[in-house]
Parts: structure tokens; C-alpha cells; sequence
């Protein structure tokens, strides 16, 4: 009585990456996220870059279902992020439009 045999993933096909980097590499960039990872300070806060609301829009509709009342809601929240050490716009200059 043999048992069925259950099919054979290919993995290299699966993960063509795995087998593009040699060993030695591999065991290098382990290591490497280990020791950054003891110099990491995990409290630290991270630094994000600066973001700058530009125009925010918020539409409501209502609107009657089978089992009531329900309040359709979209925002549009648009955003610029500024690369670091980019000071930020004055408040009283109008956005630039991209039309």
C-alpha cells in the first residue's frame, strides 16, 4: 500500500530571487540587520518628513435604504510631503495648481 504523494511545490520557480544571491551574501545582510538592530534605538522616535495639507474636502449625502437612513461620506485629503530639510510654505501663499 504505497500513500499518495502530495505535489511538489517548484520552489525556484516560486522564488527566483533565492537563488540569485550566493550564500556568504545572504548570511552578510542576516547579520548586518542583526547588528543595526542592536544599535537601533527602539524608542527613539522616527523622523518623518514634513507634510503640508493643501486642501482637504468633505461631501455628506444621505440617503434612504431597506433598513433606513444611512450618511454617505467621502473625504479628500490631498497632501504634500517635503523632502527633509525643506522648510515648509508660508501660510498665505495659495497652493499651485496642476491643471
Amino acid at each position: 500500500m504505497t500513500l499518495p504523494s502530495k505535489p511538489r511545490l517548484n520552489l525556484i520557480a516560486s522564488y527566483p530571487h533565492a537563488v540569485s544571491k550566493p550564500l556568504m551574501r545572504n548570511l552578510g545582510e542576516f547579520f548586518g540587520h542583526i547588528a543595526k538592530g542592536l544599535r537601533t534605538d527602539p524608542a527613539a522616535p522616527k523622523p518623518a518628513a514634513p507634510k503640508v495639507v493643501t486642501r482637504q474636502t468633505i461631501e455628506e449625502e444621505e440617503r434612504q435604504t431597506p433598513q433606513g437612513k444611512v450618511v454617505l461620506r467621502r473625504t479628500i485629503i490631498e497632501e504634500v510631503e517635503l523632502p527633509p530639510g525643506t522648510p515648509p510654505p508660508r501660510g498665505d501663499q495659495p497652493p499651485a495648481s496642476s491643471a
